[in-house]
């Protein structure tokens, strides 16, 4: 781009890029739940070896994005951002070329390894651009791609397997990919050091970002952060309420096959629902919690309140198993829609209660153990549902969230900014 251009509002650009890397790593992880009916045509992984797999992609997720958090802390978020869309984009397209369940939980993993520095880099850059008062809506835009992408996932996914065949709906996911790294390369700077920002817009972002109280300017140790009992608080809730979260997303579409009877095409027609629920669960919480904001409420109570109204959403997942099939999706819809309202909260948590220099560190933390209990829930899941069927998960799933809130409220007294003293 030329240097004399300039784009208004840049700030809200940035976060839409941000949103479509979203999209496109939910479209990408989405892409072996919704196929996994076809490829099971082609060799036979049990409802045991699914739950494995998923394992494996989980533990890979977690532990990078903890590394990755860190990572993207030490070398910043335009470079940190573009390699770990390009590492899953590649690893997203390998499943096309998998033959057996050893090859497609490897895929699987290394999968994982790239996609976890995603929320961490997303968390990242939102920091970087947007001002206290901003952030909630702008982790609510980039959080309401995670639900776009996996919306597009069902019908796209079908339409692909449709044509062509199972093997080509990995390939072309992860090529959309590749496509992003580019734009991202040549759009993303710091607001001090973008060619593209108006001097309005600088000036504005800036000076916001300046008011802000500031903590270290490096990276603290690990060790050094588990002394909050902040940190104690999200690693807690993450590590409850992301078990219930990837089992919708990875088993809803299997749910639907195993128990409802619908072939690819059914899964498409339905499987996008929920997701488009959880979609405005994203959007519509951010809002709110900033709308608060606006109004004089303070940010304690403008966080809390709707994280209270999204977490008690969740038990509607108790009435899945024996309602009609359209009953059951509008279940599945607002189960969806209250943990992605109460992800945008628990994710705008990092950048309230932590100063910028350690939000990669801090989210990393979060999602590496949010995603630790997922895999446990995964690895478990597959053998109760092997045994017992579908209820057991629901009825789990349906209580995390209401207990996550009233632990948040013993451990998170208040929110508001803590300043990490560096002990180094």
């Amino acid at each position: 781009m030329g240097k004399g251009i300039k784009i208004k509002n840049l700030r809200w650009w940035i976060v839409g890029l941000v949103a479509l890397a979203t999209a496109i790593n939910y479209l990408d992880r989405q892409t072996l739940p919704v196929a996994i009916g076809e490829l099971r045509k082609s060799f036979s992984v049990s409802d045991s070896q699914y739950g494995v797999i998923n394992s494996l992609f989980l533990f890979a997720y977690g532990t990078m994005y903890a590394i990755g958090g860190r990572l993207l802390d030490k070398f910043g978020t335009r470079l940190g951002y573009a390699i770990m869309i390009t590492w899953w984009s590649i690893a997203n397209m390998l499943h096309g070329f998998v033959s057996g369940v050893l090859g497609l939980g490897l895929a699987r993993f290394l999968l994982g390894l790239g996609e976890g520095g995603g929320f961490p880099g997303s968390a990242k850059a939102v920091s970087e651009w947007f001002p206290v008062k901003e952030r909630a809506f702008a982790f609510g835009i980039f959080n309401t791609g995670s639900s776009l992408g996996a919306v597009i996932a069902p019908p796209l996914i079908a339409a692909v397997i449709a044509v062509f065949d199972w093997r080509w709906a990995f390939i072309l996911t992860g090529l959309l990919g590749l496509v992003w790294t580019v734009v991202w390369l040549a759009v993303y700077s710091s607001p001090a050091k973008s060619r593209l920002i108006t001097e309005g817009e600088k000036a504005v972002v800036i000076q916001a970002l300046e008011e802000t109280p500031q903590g270290p300017q490096r990276p603290l140790p690990w060790s050094s952060l588990f002394q909050y009992r902040q940190v104690w608080g999200l690693l807690t809730i993450k590590f409850l309420t992301d078990a219930g979260w990837f089992f919708f997303i990875f088993w809803l579409p299997k749910y639907l096959n195993d128990v409802r009877g619908l072939d690819i095409m059914g899964i498409g027609a339905y499987a996008w629902i929920p997701y488009a629920f959880a979609g405005v669960g994203s959007f519509v919480s951010g809002w709110f919690s900033s709308y608060l904001l606006k109004r004089n409420v303070s940010l304690d109570l403008s966080r809390r309140i709707p994280m209270a109204v999204a977490a008690f959403m969740l038990p509607v997942s108790l009435f899945i198993a024996n309602a009609s099939l359209l009953t059951a999706i509008l279940f599945f819809g607002l189960a969806m829609f209250g943990h992605q309202s109460w992800s945008t909260i628990v994710q705008t948590l990092a950048a309230d209660l932590f100063p910028s220099k350690v939000i990669g560190s801090v989210s990393g933390l979060m999602g590496c153990v949010g995603t630790y209990g997922a895999m446990l829930f995964s690895l478990c899941i597959g053998f109760v549902i092997d045994s017992y069927g579908y209820t057991p998960a629901f009825i789990i799933s349906g209580i995390l969230h209401p207990v996550s809130f009233l632990i948040s409220l013993l451990l998170i007294k208040k929110i508001a900014l803590v300043k990490p003293v560096d002990t180094t």
